[in-house]
This record gives C-alpha cells, structure tokens and sequence, in this order.
C-alpha cells in the first residue's frame, strides 16, 4: 500500500467526529494507566518483528511466520530445555479460514518444533465447518484433538463438559495475562473458577467504510453525505441513494453497505445480522439482548429484530447490493468485495483494518476509516414494551465471539510430558511479543492486549498515525463501550446461531412472508435447542454469562 499518499487521501474527508476519536483513544490509554509510548518488555525485538516483511512490502509468507517464530522464542527457552519434547506428537485443531490461523500457526510453531522436538499434526477447517465438527466430536466422546483453536463461546460446551486441562501456572506467567483488555479477563476463558484458555484475539465487530465516496461530488451529491454514517438508518438511506453511480477508485458500480446474504456460515454469519440488531434491541439498561434472563424465552422475533430483517429485505428489494449478494458469505463481502474495492461500508472484526494496509488484495488501505458499529435513532425497551429515541441514538458494539483462544484438552492431562508440550505449543502462539505481530499483519486476529494500543509502536512499523489512531481507536472504543453486546457463555450457542442462519436465509429467500415470520421460526427453533439442553440449567448459565 502506498502509505506516503494516506493523509492527502484522507485528511481532506475525514470529519472532526474521527478525529476527535483518535485523540480520545490516546485519553483512554492514559485511562487505562497505560502511559504514552509504553511498551513490553523487549522494545528492539517488537521493533525487529514488526519490521517482517514491513506495513506496504506485500503480504507476508510462511518464512516470515518463520522468522518471527524463531525471534519470539525466548520464553520457551526460559521454560523448556532444547530437545525435551522428543518424540512428542500432538494435534492441533484450528481453521484455515483465508489461508490464515492454522497457516500462520505452522510457520510460528516450525521453530518451536526445531527447538524442543516435538512434532504436530494439522486439522485444518474451513469457518463454515468448524462448528459441526466440533459438536460432532463432543457429541460422540472422540476428542482427537490435543490443541485447539476455539472462542469462548464454545467454553459452555467444552470446560463445561470437562473436556480441557486446565492451565498450569507457569503458562499464566509466561504469556502476561493481566495485559489483556479488561473485557477478556475472567470469567472470559474461564469455568468454575479454573483457568483454560490462552488468549489470541480480540473479536469484536467495527464499521469499515470507504472516505472516498464521502468526498466524491456525485455521490455526495447523490446521497446527501459528507461524513460516514454514524446510525443504521443513515447507512440504509446511503445505500439507496448511492445506486447508480460510479465507484471513484475501481470506476465499477457503487454500492453502499455490503451485507453478506449467505449468511449460512457454521454459526459465524449470525453476527452480521446481530450488528443491525444490537443498536435496535440492547437496551442501555438491560443487560440481556438475546434471551430473557428468567426464562430464556428468546427475543430474536421481539420489534427491533424484527426490525434488523427488515432493513435486509428492503435493501434487496431496492437492488442495493452487487449482483449475486445471496452467494456471498462474510469471507466475500470482507475480502473479495471492500478490500478488493467493490462497495463502500461494512461491518466485520476489526482485522481489516491491518489488512487494508499489509496484504496484497487490498486496493483500499488509502481510503478507509473506522468506527463502532452504526447506532440506530430507536432503541426497543424490551421491559417496557416500547419503542425509545435516546438523544444522540442508541450505540450497543457488537463483541462478537469474545475472541479466538488457543485450548488444551484432557487427552493429554494424564501424561505430563505432553501435557507441558501441548501449553508450551499453545503459550508459543499466545505471547505477548508474537501477539503484537499478529495484530498488525494478516492474521485473522485483531489487537486484544493493552500492550497492542501503542501507536508509536505501529507507526514506526509503517502505519501513518491518523490511520492507526482511527483503527485502533474503533477497536478499543468497542471494547470499552458501556453499553457493548456480550454474548453469553453457554452450551449450544452456537446450534442457536446456526439454526437462526438456516431460517433467517429462508425468510430473505421469500419462504416466509415477513420479517416478523422469519424473526418467529428462528425463535420457535430456539425454544426447541432450550427444550432440548435443559431449560434450568440454561437460564442459571445465562444469568451467569451476564453477571446477574
């Protein structure tokens, strides 16, 4: 990316509103008691690594991953002698989604093989697959998986069910995790009190949009807009208006805001829809948004999700995506559309923004800004039955999937060799100086550690300060919101989410006849996964999960 040409590019488009969140991400480290220009404990290896290959050098590769796995090796050596896992093999379950995770893992871990002889075998998983295949091995008791890569919301399923080991001391020193941000600290990675995850993300959702078309005269003249939208209904009225003109950077067809269709995504796609929804049903005073906490009796049919179907279905009937939307899944819209310069807004974890900047199918690093996710002018009052308009609108960030966590299994909690090798393995993946890489480079993870909020760290990488400022500052401002949708912790949320995508594409495929049909069929089919696990002990986790 031509990082040079970023100010000219945007300074000219970007509103006092971006800018005056830039200084406020620096006034909330100083919140955090994280003084400006604070780093981890080895400065020159952070800047060695962040160096590899270097922010606008072209995406990385497996001897980069390499490189920096042999670099940040340090803390193994401090708690591994060289060669002491030989004749160790373990096995590691992860995704493959993007040529990403697991790929990146082979490359890090290839040198921490080399050192203490050990060797692992690979399961890899596309996103869409990752959920049935998990279920399926908790279901039928054939765990064949030491390692895995896993989020939090699996916990219920996983700890609660016994299935991991839990985390051996050393593995919490090593990997420092009181630099997490405050909203994966326990109980996040946590159950009963017991400890089992090793942090590697920091999901939540953030807005991407394009600060070309905000500054584009015949769009701008078309759509009535100079400054990103901050609401949902903005970002529908934008889309509307912007059909029928032109892209200024590709000269294709614009579009506004890019909702991927195919939202049939193992579970994973639900959460597009949900960021449309949190700003119209996660009432500031209610902590629940999902379920009710006394009953679980869903909400996902109540006003406001109704509400967030039906904005989808308007923007379809008015023609407002790029053809062949219901074919693209959120790996499309993120990838194949905004970065590769078709459409103007999205929603999607916050790693697009270190891939606008560091990978070679980005066109769009000089002309992205970040924020939260859109607010909505209503909020639906669940408790009371009723609509609200909040003055200033009703923002709710949507913290989806509580991050990506590196997990050990109880297959190897009777062997204490491998049991070392296996959290050796994933305290690698999970360090603090490995982590910060990670965050800036292609990776399929965003920042999650205080440690990862140093601009000068990232500018002296090759990030210009506006840009880093905007990307990390909708980050850290989603983490920290007051009033951000947390999903809950509990046994088959994800049969919920899958089972929700199943119905929702039926609805938006006209085999309901309504928003609110859709929104009924997905919560009579929650009402049956409730049945199903057990509705008692449903409603104690769920309080739990929410800390009522």
């Amino acid at each position: 990316m031509k990082t040079h040409l970023f100010d000219l590019a945007v300074r000219a488009a970007m509103s006092r509103r971006r800018l005056l969140q830039g200084a406020a991400s620096l006034g909330a480290l100083s919140a955090m008691g994280m003084p400006k220009g604070a780093l981890a404990q080895d400065a020159d290896l952070r800047a060695q690594i962040l160096a590899i290959p270097g922010v606008g050098a072209g995406s990385p590769t497996d001897q980069h991953f390499q490189q920096v796995g042999e670099l940040c090796l340090g803390p193994t050596k401090a708690n591994v002698a060289e060669g002491e896992f030989a004749g160790v093999e373990l096995t590691f379950m992860g995704l493959n989604n993007q040529n990403l995770h697991n790929i990146l893992f082979r490359g890090f871990l290839k040198p921490w093989e080399d050192y203490t002889g050990a060797k692992i075998n690979w399961i890899d998983l596309a996103q869409a697959d990752y959920n049935p295949r998990l279920q399926q091995a908790i279901a039928t008791g054939t765990v064949d998986f030491d390692i895995v890569e896993m989020g939090a919301p699996f916990e219920g399923d996983t700890a609660g069910r016994g299935l991991l080991d839990e985390m051996p001391d050393w593995v919490k020193e090593q990997i420092d995790m009181a630099d997490y941000v405050a909203y994966l600290q326990p109980p996040v990675g946590t159950w009963d009190g017991k400890t089992y995850r090793i942090t590697i993300d920091g999901d939540c959702h953030t807005f991407a949009y394009r600060t070309d078309y905000l500054s584009d005269p015949g769009i701008s003249g078309a759509t009535g807009m100079t400054e990103a939208p901050t609401t949902w209904q903005q970002v529908n009225d934008f889309s509307k208006k912007v059909v029928g003109q032109t892209d200024p950077l590709t000269g294709s067809p614009a579009f506004g805001f890019l909702d991927p269709l195919k939202y049939q995504w193992g579970g994973f796609g639900f959460y597009f829809l949900e960021d449309r929804a949190t700003a119209y049903v996660k009432h500031p005073d209610d902590p629940a948004w999902l379920f009710d906490p006394d009953t679980m009796k869903p909400r996902v049919n109540n006003p406001g999700w109704v509400q967030a179907i039906q904005d989808v279905m308007d923007l379809m009937a008015a023609n407002a995506y790029p053809p062949d939307q219901v074919n693209a899944d959120p790996n499309a819209t993120a990838f194949s559309q905004f970065l590769g310069g078709t459409g103007s807004m999205l929603t999607w974890w916050g790693d697009v923004g270190s891939n606008a900047r560091t990978s070679d199918t980005s066109v769009v690093g000089d002309v992205v800004g970040f924020s939260i996710n859109p607010g909505s002018d209503r909020v639906y009052n669940h408790a009371a039955g009723a609509w609200e308009e909040p003055e200033g609108a009703n923002f709710a960030p949507n913290l989806a999937y509580l991050g990506w966590g590196v997990y050990v299994t109880n297959r190897v909690s009777g062997d204490e060799k491998k049991r070392k090798a296996a959290w050796s393995a994933a305290a690698h993946l999970g360090g603090k100086d490995i982590s910060l890489w990670m965050a800036a480079y292609p990776s399929g993870f965003q920042p999650y550690r205080n440690s990862h909020f140093n601009f000068d760290e990232w500018e002296a990488a090759g990030y210009d300060r506006a840009y880093i400022e905007d990307y990390l500052g909708s980050n850290q401002e989603s983490y920290n919101h007051p009033n951000a949708a947390i999903e809950p912790r509990i046994p088959g949320i994800f049969q919920y989410y899958s089972i929700a995508e199943d119905e929702l594409v039926k609805g938006l495929s006209g085999q309901y006849g309504s928003a609110q049909e859709t929104a009924d069929a997905i919560a009579a089919a929650w009402e049956g996964i409730t049945d199903q696990i057990g509705r008692d002990n449903q409603i104690k986790l769920y309080k739990a999960s929410l800390g009522m």
